[in-house]
């Protein structure tokens, strides 16, 4: 397995929605065989410009543990999620 983070930033807004995006990612890196090594969770910030009419964003850094094809249906999910404006996965050197 290898180390990876995934940068993703939220829709700004209900609090409830932010802990179900947050937890929906966790469950899924732990579904699919990860573990999660940290969560951060930055807050709400200015985006640098703006993303799909938003000016703000809640920013949330995930680091784990995992094979390749639990980053791939990570990728997906991020993907088709509504509340998800932006993501990065990067994977850490070893």
């Amino acid at each position: 397995m290898r180390k990876y983070e995934v940068m993703f930033i939220v829709k700004p807004g209900d609090e409830e929605v932010i802990n179900n995006a947050v937890a929906k990612f966790e469950n899924l890196i732990k579904s699919t065989g990860g573990n999660v090594d940290k969560v951060d969770r930055w807050g709400k910030r200015r985006l640098a410009y703006e993303v799909k009419d938003f000016i703000e964003g809640y920013y949330c850094l995930i680091t784990f543990s995992a094979e390749a094809a639990t980053v791939f249906e990570l990728e997906r999910v991020l993907k088709i999620t509504d509340d998800v404006i932006k993501h990065m996965i990067i994977k850490l050197d070893d």
